[in-house]
């Protein structure tokens, strides 16, 4: 069994300047464990899926991405969730709830994946750049710091990626393209 999770991955200058956020709260709050994943918008959170069967999970999310369209997304500011997170704010449009929406619909119905978390409570996409070693103190140093930060980025999300964890860190384990004008 390995872990996984399906995300939304930036374009290459968007996820540069999320790493040098990242880099920047691990040198100055002590915040490295944002760096073990390439910046992403989760889409289904980590799940577990026997290595043996990994086709069919990429058969099943190539499945629903040949029938969703590129989504636009649009990153504005930082926000948290207080005390211990950190993160890009993405903005909530309905292409990109209904995108989250029907993924964790197909991949509960064709694979039996559930996440019982994402039941309880709404998807908050976000991208994280400080998290879970993050510690209150430094949380409440770094966040006056980054709350009125601006930041604006546009950009279409035109595939689904899904990662998977070596053990150390969270790797690019596959692509899907979504449909495109």
């Amino acid at each position: 069994m390995n872990l996984f999770f399906i995300a939304l991955l930036p374009p290459q200058d968007i996820q540069d300047y999320a790493n040098q956020i990242k880099q920047y709260f691990a040198d100055n709050y002590a915040s490295r464990h944002a760096q073990k994943s390439p910046p992403h918008i989760t889409l289904q959170p980590p799940f577990k899926w026997a290595n043996s069967d990994v086709s069919r999970l990429e058969a099943s999310v190539a499945e629903l991405a040949m029938r969703k369209q590129a989504v636009s997304i649009n990153l504005k500011g930082f926000a948290a969730f207080a005390p211990s997170v950190i993160y890009i704010n993405v903005l909530r449009t309905p292409e990109l709830l209904n995108l989250q929406a029907d993924l964790m619909a197909h991949v509960e119905a064709t694979l039996g994946i559930v996440d019982e978390v994402g039941k309880t409570h709404p998807f908050a996409p976000h991208m994280t750049v400080a998290f879970r070693d993050l510690t209150r103190q430094n949380f409440k140093a770094a966040w006056p710091e980054f709350e009125n930060r601006q930041l604006h980025f546009e950009f279409i999300a035109d595939k689904l990626t899904l990662l998977m964890h070596d053990g150390r860190r969270w790797n690019i384990k596959s692509e899907f393209a979504l449909l495109t004008d």
